[in-house]
């Protein structure tokens, strides 16, 4: 299995794409992630067209065991992120 690529690599790759310099594709990403970020840290989804859909989900507070004791806890409510892979990025990975 390869390595992930790292975001040097993302934003040289982004850039050649885009027939743009390396400054311009890197704010580019950024923009991105912060508006990812900003809207899924209040609550909202956000769909990338090709990629798939980012969303916060609530889960209650519930019971959780320690493997390592084996105590039983009580762990509160959080957020979690979720990932819905679009059906355009399963159909050129599996076609």
């Amino acid at each position: 299995m390869s390595k992930p690529m790292t975001k040097t690599q993302l934003v040289a790759a982004v850039a050649d794409a885009m027939g743009a310099d390396k400054k311009t594709a890197n704010a580019a990403l950024d923009a991105i992630a912060s508006v990812v970020a900003r809207e899924v840290a209040a609550g909202g989804s956000i769909t990338l067209p090709g990629l798939g859909k980012v969303a916060c989900k609530a889960r209650p507070e519930r019971q959780v065991r320690n493997p390592a004791t084996g105590e039983t806890m009580t762990k509160p409510a959080d957020k979690q992120v979720k990932f819905a892979i679009a059906k355009a990025l399963k159909d050129v990975v599996n076609g």
